[in-house]
């Protein structure tokens, strides 16, 4: 029973299978030749790619030179760093008489002469201090004029024996009196009108205004502590110098008038020659060093007080005895360049290539670099800042 049953079953779905017929597909057409045709569009690319990447950069050159000890100047004898100051250091202006900060007539940054206007105090009590003298001074002088007419006339009478000579003694006192008072308020309307002056503040010298201690409505009082009665701090900037500190090992080297430069940390393109001017009387016992000032010969903007900088003394004049100097190599200060390390280099080219050279820069000789160690004349050095790689090929524009 159950097998009749399942053959039944079995039946069934043969009868409801659908008979389909194979698909044919359309016959491949040959790929071969897309291999070779992929080979060669690569091999052609990185034909390219290779002869793009080793092409000869164009770049511009210098040739360093070999320069004579006239042609390349002192060469430096020692290097230190230190800042950048003025001659009269800072001027720090004060008021002498205590009043309210009515007007600044300056701002930071700004020149002046000396006599130029700075400050103005609110000057209404002491004007009126001086016209008050003034009053009391026209009052002992009209006094003075009466004390006159009746002195006249008691000599008159004393002449005829009408008054006594104590009478006339007393006439003469009234006389002196007032002419030592009319004294004493001449002095008092001169120190009032000068405390009146003291409320215009001036600049006592030509400079430059560093800052405004104190805003506008404030009270200023003279003294205090620590400066705190100062209103102006200004610089004269057309005196400029620099101070360094040298150790007493090499005191030897630095005499008054020697040459010097003096290269500031903002901008170390530019330098600026200078002269020792001052070494100190006394060595620093804990730093065993000597402060020495130099005087930068034309200063301009770019130097501010207090900036820092890198001092170089040069050979003075005759130091060696007179025996000629050594020969510099020279090379433009555009060609030297410093690298990720800290290193001074230059790119030299050789055979088409860039190579990189460790230099040992020695000063500046008007716009080239004296170099001490690393070059010895006659190579062609890259100029500008250019990116390159050890061994790239590179081509003078």
């Amino acid at each position: 029973m159950t097998t009749e049953r399942e053959d039944q079953l079995r039946a069934d779905l043969v009868s409801l299978r659908i008979d389909r017929e194979p698909v044919r597909r359309a016959p491949r057409r040959s790929r071969r030749w897309l291999l070779p045709a992929l080979l060669l569009l690569l091999a052609g690319g990185g034909a390219a790619a290779w002869a793009w990447a080793t092409r000869p950069l164009p770049v511009r050159v210098a040739v360093a030179a070999r320069a004579t000890a006239a042609q390349a100047g002192p060469a430096p004898l020692l290097s230190g760093s230190g800042y950048v100051v003025t001659g009269d250091r800072y001027i720090s202006i004060g008021v002498r008489v205590p009043g309210r900060i009515d007007r600044y007539f300056v701002e930071e940054g700004q020149s002046v002469r000396k006599g130029d206007a700075l400050v103005q105090l609110d000057d209404r009590d002491y004007r009126a201090g001086v016209a008050g003298i003034e009053a009391q001074l026209a009052s002992a002088r009209a006094n003075l004029a009466l004390a006159d007419s009746e002195l006249a006339r008691g000599r008159a009478l004393r002449g005829t024996g009408v008054i006594s000579q104590q009478e006339l003694d007393v006439l003469e006192n009234k006389v002196a009196v007032t002419r030592a008072s009319i004294g004493q308020l001449q002095a008092g309307l001169e120190g009032a009108r000068v405390d009146l002056d003291y409320t215009m503040l001036r600049a006592p010298a030509d400079g430059v205004i560093l800052a405004k201690l104190k805003e506008e409505g404030e009270i200023a009082v003279p003294g205090g502590f620590a400066g705190s009665g100062d209103l102006i701090r200004m610089a004269n900037l057309t005196d400029m110098r620099a101070e360094v500190d040298v150790n007493e090992v090499d005191l030897g080297r630095v005499v008054l008038g020697q040459p010097a430069q003096v290269t500031p940390d903002a901008h170390p393109d530019t330098t600026y020659e200078a002269r020792v001017i001052k070494l100190y009387p006394q060595v620093d016992r804990q730093k065993g060093t000597l402060k020495v000032e130099v005087h930068i010969l034309q200063p301009d903007e770019k130097l501010l007080p207090d900036m820092s900088a890198r001092v170089t003394f040069l050979q003075p004049p005759q130091a060696n005895g007179g025996a000629p100097a050594e020969p510099a190599v020279l090379v433009p200060a555009e060609a030297v360049q410093r690298d990720a390390s800290g290193d001074t280099i230059v790119w030299v080219v050789a055979d088409g290539a860039a190579r990189r050279q460790r230099v040992e820069p020695r000063g500046d000789v008007g716009g080239q670099v004296r170099i001490g160690e690393g070059l010895a004349g006659g190579e062609t050095v890259v100029l500008g800042d250019v990116a390159l790689r050890d061994g790239q090929r590179v081509v003078a524009e």
